[in-house]
């Protein structure tokens, strides 16, 4: 993981920086690990064959991109899956409101800042 030490202006500590190619990369890796899992999710509720097929199929191709990308990315993956995991439950959320209409209610928010709270720790605590 490309993290580095960066002098803040005002203050004398350092803080880390990461590189945002990372969280760029994140942002891809877990869409299409959620949009590829959600399309799979809408194709196992269809009756007729021929969309089911074609849903598992773009579902298949969308996870394994998510796969592919993941075992291929210039990173550390042990030492980015704190924000690698808040990231995906902050993804679950879009793709659950904008693919099947969901509101997270007030205990998937709450579990959720801890989630993000936690990936944080993981990802930047020095």
């Amino acid at each position: 993981m490309d993290v580095d030490l960066i002098e803040t202006p005002r203050k004398s500590h350092r803080v880390p920086c990461m590189d945002f190619r990372i969280f760029l990369f994140l942002i891809v890796a877990t869409a299409l690990e959620t949009c590829g899992d959600a399309i799979v999710r809408v194709g196992i509720g269809q009756s007729a064959w021929m969309p089911r097929c074609g849903l598992f199929l773009l579902g298949a191709i969308l996870l394994f991109g998510y796969g592919f990308s993941v075992n291929l990315a210039p990173i550390e993956f042990g030492r980015v899956v704190g924000l690698y995991i808040a990231t995906l439950f902050v993804m679950w959320q879009f793709t659950n409101l904008v693919v099947f209409g969901g509101l997270p209610g007030t205990p998937v928010l709450l579990g959720g800042s801890l989630i993000v709270a936690g990936g944080l720790i993981v990802t930047f605590w020095q």
